[in-house]
């Protein structure tokens, strides 16, 4: 398995979802960023001159993608950037008490005349969200407000 996601049609009016999976969980937080930033633009009219370091951290890894989710979101609207890519990295403690996430994040200052913007993601909801352990890889199902 890779990082993978799709787009689920038909949640609700004023949302988007989308499902997405990976080998690891660096995979499937790669897979999700990658499905909100499409869902916010598309990434390849993004030229990437503008980069940030994200780190987080949680107990639980289904909050920690919640949160990784949720950041960039607000660095959408605190930055006022589009994104071309998010590379994030999750390493679990060696006690398994916490998850870390180190993240890259590039983008551009919002130009609509340049870049091919979307949908404008307001939140990332509780609503239907879950994260579980898929055979060997990773599951996330995310619905987000637009």
């Amino acid at each position: 398995m890779t990082a993978r996601f799709r787009l689920i049609e038909d949640v609700a009016l004023a949302d988007a979802a989308f499902e997405a999976t990976g080998d690891s969980p660096s995979e499937l937080c790669l897979a999700a960023a990658q499905a909100v930033i499409d869902t916010m633009v598309d990434p390849q009219t993004v030229r990437p001159t503008w980069s940030t370091t994200v780190t987080l951290r949680n107990r639980d890894f289904s909050e920690l993608l919640f949160d990784w989710l949720s950041e960039l979101v607000y660095l959408k609207d605190a930055e006022a950037v589009a994104f071309h890519e998010a590379v994030p990295t999750v390493t679990e403690d060696c006690d398994g008490a916490e998850w870390n996430l180190t993240a890259t994040v590039t983008g551009a200052p919002c130009h609509p005349e340049e870049q091919e913007l979307r949908a404008d993601v307001k939140a990332v909801t509780k609503h239907l969200y879950e994260v579980r352990r898929l055979g060997d890889g990773w599951f996330a199902r995310v619905v987000l407000d637009i």
